[in-house]
C-alpha cells in the first residue's frame, strides 16, 4: 500500500460570485521513501495541493490517506496530533523566530512532546548536525546566511523524525549555488530514508527527485 494516496481530490474557493477550482480531481500515489517534486506554473494549484496533503486545508471532496489513515475523517485535535507526529514542513520564507537561537528554533516542534528539556536539546542538536550546522547552535537567524536559515528550517522540520517531509518552494529565496546545496541536502535526507514531497517552480530541482508530478490548471498532466 502506498504511503500517501490522494483520490479524486477537488478544492474550490469562492471568489466574489465566482467559484475557483484550485484542484480538479487530483489522483496521486506516493510510496514510502520516494522523493517527489510537484511542478507547475503559478496558479496551477501546487501550494493548494501541498496544504491539502499536509492536513492543513480540507478538500471540497475526495480522500487523502496517509499510512492508511483517512486524514480528513480525523476530528480537529486528532488531525493536529497526526500532523505533529508524522509530518515536517519547510517553507520558502523559513518562518524562523528572530529572537530565538538556531537550537531554540529547532526545539519548537518538541514543545508539545513529553520529554525532558535536555532530551529536546539533544534532538535539536542532532538535527542541526545532520544539516551541517552543528557549530552554529547559538546563532540568531540574522547572524546566519539565507542558506543557513533554510537549513535551520529543515532541521526544525526533521527534529521529530517525521515520516513525510513537505517542502513548499524551499529554494525560492536562495541564489543558484545555495539552492543546489539545499537540494543536495534534501537528497541526502531522502537517501537516508526520508520521504520528501516538494513543490517547486525550478525545473533544475527536479533532477534531485525520483519523480516529478506536473500540475496544470488544478489537474495532474
Amino acid at each position: 500500500m502506498a504511503l500517501i494516496e490522494m483520490k479524486n481530490v477537488k478544492k474550490q474557493y469562492a471568489s466574489g460570485d465566482d467559484v475557483v477550482e484550485a484542484l480538479r480531481g487530483v489522483e496521486i500515489s506516493i510510496e514510502a521513501g520516494e522523493f517527489i517534486t510537484i511542478m507547475g506554473q503559478s496558479g496551477s494549484g501546487k501550494s493548494t495541493l501541498l496544504s491539502v496533503l499536509g492536513g492543513m486545508n480540507h478538500p471540497t471532496s475526495g480522500e487523502v490517506e496517509m499510512a492508511g489513515v483517512p486524514l480528513y475523517q480525523l476530528p480537529g485535535e486528532k488531525l493536529a496530533d497526526f500532523r505533529a507526529q508524522n509530518l515536517g514542513f519547510v517553507f520558502q520564507s523559513f518562518h524562523l523566530i528572530s529572537y530565538l537561537t538556531a537550537i531554540e528554533n529547532v526545539m519548537l516542534p518538541l514543545a508539545i512532546v513529553k520529554m525532558s528539556t535536555a532530551a529536546k536539546k539533544g534532538a535539536a542538536r542532532s538535527a542541526l548536525e545532520r544539516v551541517g550546522l552543528g557549530g552554529k547552535l547559538d546563532r540568531l537567524p540574522n547572524q546566519l546566511s539565507g542558506g543557513e536559515q533554510e537549513r535551520v528550517a529543515i532541521a526544525r522540520a526533521i527534529v521529530n523524525n517525521p515520516h513525510i517531509l513537505l517542502a513548499d518552494e524551499p529554494t525560492g529565496n536562495l541564489d543558484s549555488k545555495t539552492s543546489e546545496e539545499v537540494m543536495a541536502l534534501f537528497r541526502e535526507l531522502n537517501d537516508a530514508g526520508q520521504t520528501v514531497v516538494m513543490v517547486t517552480h525550478n525545473p533544475d530541482n527536479g533532477r534531485y527527485s525520483d519523480r516529478t508530478i506536473t500540475l496544470k490548471d488544478g489537474t495532474v498532466t
